[in-house]
């Protein structure tokens, strides 16, 4: 039997630092269309992990460093947003090469 959780959450990233992927955990209150996106300190997105509707239930990623375009990202500051119709948080994180 799966627990479903009683609110939406975005937990901190681990490790941070990191390199070269980091595990990013979140957890969905109800069935929610979702987004999770990474962005540059200049608030661009450069990856989009999730665009889709999911399941409520606990979720676990692991985000490799790479753009859109899978090409590695330099060293600095980024920020992981998870957006859905009733929930939207943003956490920092910081690649180390």
């Amino acid at each position: 039997v799966a627990i479903v959780p009683s609110t939406f959450n975005l937990s901190q990233n681990y490790p941070n630092p990191f390199n070269p992927t980091t595990t990013i955990q979140f957890s969905l209150e109800t069935k929610s269309y979702t987004q999770l996106s990474i962005y540059n300190i200049l608030g661009q997105n450069i990856y989009s992990i999730i665009n889709e509707e999911l399941p409520a239930g606990n979720y676990s990623i692991i985000w490799d460093g790479t753009d859109n375009n899978r090409k590695k990202v330099s060293s600095g500051i980024y920020f992981y947003r998870i957006e859905t119709e009733s929930f939207s948080a943003t956490r920092k994180m910081v690649l180390l090469k």
